[in-house]
């Protein structure tokens, strides 16, 4: 694993669009992990594929940058590997919720300690404003001249569907709510996910930064407490008018890694191999 410095310091800086949520997101991240006071040396950042999955660039943590759906496979065997290690998992609502949609739904199943943090701007922006699969019914793109024929995934839903340890909203216009939304995720002890609403100015038109202004309010703010499923699935639909952030629902459970004798005494990565011999093993085979 490669340990990537900040270059935004020097002379490069990120190639998102001006006025990108990408940008409020790395700061708002940036912000938790300071908040938390959290030594950078013990983050791990991982992306797939996307303008969202440059952020391990251009933040002072140990990163990993691989192809596209598979963040959350890399960070599940991260965390298996080094359990004493914060793992955050950044990517896009194509890069999680299209390619790697699979490894989304079996990672919502399982409680391992690591953090799923979603771009979601409802378009494919890096490659040029695609329909992806958040978009809204009836927008249009470059690949739906007529309109999006599909529903949106909902992945609020999916997640309380799946009885998630920690399901959470947040919006790049807002970063004082999306500063402690992220702290709070990462703080907790098992899966937690963030959905992130992060307008994309060039290619998304629809779903700007006053189109959410508009709309979303604070669940934390009008009282709702986050521990029952069945109005969690309520509050996971309303999408209108209406739109609700916060945390909608957040539930202590049984860790993945404390399901394993191996995994619960000691990290792997600190486990002798002296006494391990594969002998018994590989006569089975012969």
């Amino acid at each position: 694993m490669v340990e990537l410095k900040n270059l935004s310091t020097g002379n490069y800086t990120p190639d998102w669009c001006p006025g990108c949520g990408d940008y409020i997101i790395l700061n708002a991240l940036k912000r938790a992990i300071v908040k938390l006071n959290l030594n950078p040396n013990q983050v791990v950042v991982v992306s797939g594929i996307g303008c969202s999955s440059k952020l391990p660039q251009w933040i002072n943590t140990f990163g990993y940058h691989g192809v596209h759906g598979r963040g959350l496979p890399v960070g599940t065997g991260i965390k298996i590997a080094n359990k004493k290690l914060h793992v955050i998992v950044i990517g896009g609502d194509g890069d999680i919720y299209g390619e790697g949609m699979n490894h989304f739904i079996q990672s919502l199943r399982k409680n391992i300690d690591i953090t799923l943090l979603v771009h979601d701007n409802q378009i494919y922006g890096l490659t040029k404003g695609q329909t992806s699969p958040t978009s809204m019914h009836g927008d249009k793109s470059v690949t739906s001249q007529i309109g999006n024929f599909d529903e949106p995934v909902n992945p609020i839903a999916l997640a309380v569907a799946q009885k998630t340890s920690f399901i959470a909203r947040s919006f790049a216009g807002d970063l004082e709510h999306l500063t402690n939304t992220i702290a709070d995720a990462v703080s907790f002890k098992g899966f937690s996910f963030v959905d992130m609403f992060q307008p994309c100015v060039t290619f998304n038109k629809h779903n700007t930064y006053d189109w959410f202004k508009e709309r979303v309010y604070d669940l934390q703010k009008k009282g709702y407490k986050p521990n029952n499923l069945e109005r969690a699935f309520k509050k996971s639909i309303e999408f209108g008018d209406k739109i609700p952030i916060g945390v909608f629902f957040k539930e202590k459970k049984e860790l993945y890694e404390e399901t394993h004798p191996v995994l619960k005494k000691t990290p792997l990565v600190k486990q002798s191999l002296k006494n391990i011999s594969i002998k018994k093993l590989m006569e089975e085979f012969c």
